[in-house]
């Protein structure tokens, strides 16, 4: 493939946008019913802040909070998103992932790894070595930046 010793961040940036392109193909084998991709960032994210408001939500999704509030009423409709008051102020709800939606991220992370268990074998065990290096010290960084608010492209909902 290419030399690995000193890659710049910008064909990085494309091999990697490339690869994210081809795992949502791989993904797609692992049927996401009976909701919408959408609706999966808003469990992830529900995953890892439990507790948080609407805006709060729609401004880690970078959507607005009319469209965010969408796609949780038809989370909570399915058992997927629950809704509690805050202690913090009566006119406040707090989001929060149901026992039911965590199932459902178990699950639906399970039917992922399968899909691409098959292309992982295919690779040479020193290159699975090095991307599952590579995908730590990436997933890490991502982290960070979304939980400092980094995002610098606003998608929506």
């Amino acid at each position: 493939m290419t030399d690995s010793s000193n890659q710049r961040p910008d064909e990085v940036a494309r091999v990697t946008s490339e690869a994210a392109e081809l795992l949502e193909v791989l993904w797609g084998r692992a049927s996401t019913a009976p909701v919408s991709a959408s609706q999966i960032r808003v469990l992830v994210v529900l995953e890892h802040n439990d507790g948080i408001n609407l805006r709060m939500l729609a401004d880690a999704l970078g959507s607005t909070p009319p469209s965010t509030s969408r796609l949780c009423d038809r989370l909570e409709a399915v058992g997927f998103v629950e809704r509690h008051a805050s202690t913090a102020s009566r006119r406040e709800l707090c989001l929060r992932l149901s026992r039911r939606g965590q199932a459902f991220l178990v699950d639906l992370r399970a039917r992922r790894e399968r899909a691409l268990r098959s292309v992982l074998e295919e690779m040479p065990a020193g290159k699975r070595t090095a991307l599952l290096e590579g995908l730590e010290a990436f997933c890490a960084a991502a982290a960070a930046e979304i939980h400092a608010g980094g995002a610098t492209d606003a998608r929506s909902a």
